[in-house]
């Protein structure tokens, strides 16, 4: 299934996509996709459903977040070996953590809004995890029994935020107000048969800045569920967004190119749908606190 919410900030609804690209409205079935809803039981029922007998959605208008009720958004860093290349790094020996606030959190085609004093805005395409079971201590060939699907996340960055503020953790320049632009859809895991093999490649203002692939990952999905649960308890709706392929600002050459207001950054993954962002400059009425 792809599961998905539409509608303004604060109304949203839920619905799912079909096979013919249809949007088919679930509030006669239930109130929102809330993390209760990614439960195995909860899926079961909603795969049961005739599809063909839901209302259609002819103008979903926004496109929201996919589910409501992200409790941890957990990001993996430096995981693609050529992107820590281009970033001047070592490849780690284990996965880096860091926490992305759920306060960043906004729907895939909203605005992204730069930071007061932003310099070094910066784009990053990679896979979501969606969990949908309590995982805690889990072996790594379990893992994948513990995810309720994925998901397309721009992983936004203010990198001198990140990298040259003294003191602290990279949280500085990854939690800003709409750097996690999170969806179209969440894709459960029965139509992702493979995670480390989808492609995925983001455009800005139409030039294609990374071309990448979940097979060149350091740590695989299973590895990484299994890494995280044995440093924090992750529950049904914790998301982790895991890495980004080369290609970002930061590493281009000769010189690199940072995000400014008026830029557009289009970007996908293959089977999970397409994204698309405007950038705007410091301004507090384009910030919507959906909070997943």
């Amino acid at each position: 299934m792809k599961l998905m919410r539409y509608g303004p900030m604060g109304q949203e609804k839920p619905a799912l996509l079909d096979a013919s690209g249809q949007v088919r409205d679930l509030s006669g079935v239930l109130a929102d996709i809330t993390a209760d809803t990614l439960l195995p039981a909860s899926l079961q029922k909603l795969a049961a459903l005739d599809i063909n007998s839901l209302p259609v959605v002819a103008q979903p208008g926004r496109i929201a977040p996919p589910y409501k009720g992200v409790g941890k958004f957990v990001a993996v860093g430096l995981n693609y070996a050529d992107h820590a290349a281009e970033a001047g790094l070592p490849i780690p020996p284990e996965p880096v953590l860091f926490m992305k606030a759920a306060s960043c959190i906004v729907g895939c085609n909203d605005p992204v809004v730069l930071p007061q004093g932003s310099v070094k805005g910066d784009w990053e395409v990679e896979l979501g995890i969606v969990i949908g079971q309590t995982a805690r201590y889990v072996k790594e060939e379990d893992a994948l029994k513990y995810v309720a699907g994925y998901c397309v996340i721009n992983d936004v960055s203010e990198r001198e935020y990140q990298l040259e503020r003294v003191g602290g953790q990279w949280d500085k320049g990854k939690c800003c107000d709409t750097f996690g632009p999170v969806g179209p859809w969440l894709v459960t895991t029965d139509e992702v048969p493979d995670p480390q093999a989808l492609d995925m490649w983001l455009e800005v203002n139409g030039q294609r800045c990374q071309n990448g692939s979940t097979r060149t990952m350091i740590f695989g999905v299973a590895h990484l569920v299994s890494y995280i649960s044995r440093f924090m308890t992750l529950y049904p709706g914790d998301l982790i967004t895991t890495g980004t392929p080369p290609g970002v600002g930061m590493g281009r050459k000769p010189m690199p190119v940072y995000l400014k207001p008026g830029d557009t950054m289009r970007l996908g993954i293959a089977g999970l749908g397409v994204q698309q962002q405007t950038v705007h400059a410091w301004d507090p009425a384009l910030i919507m606190h959906d909070m997943g």
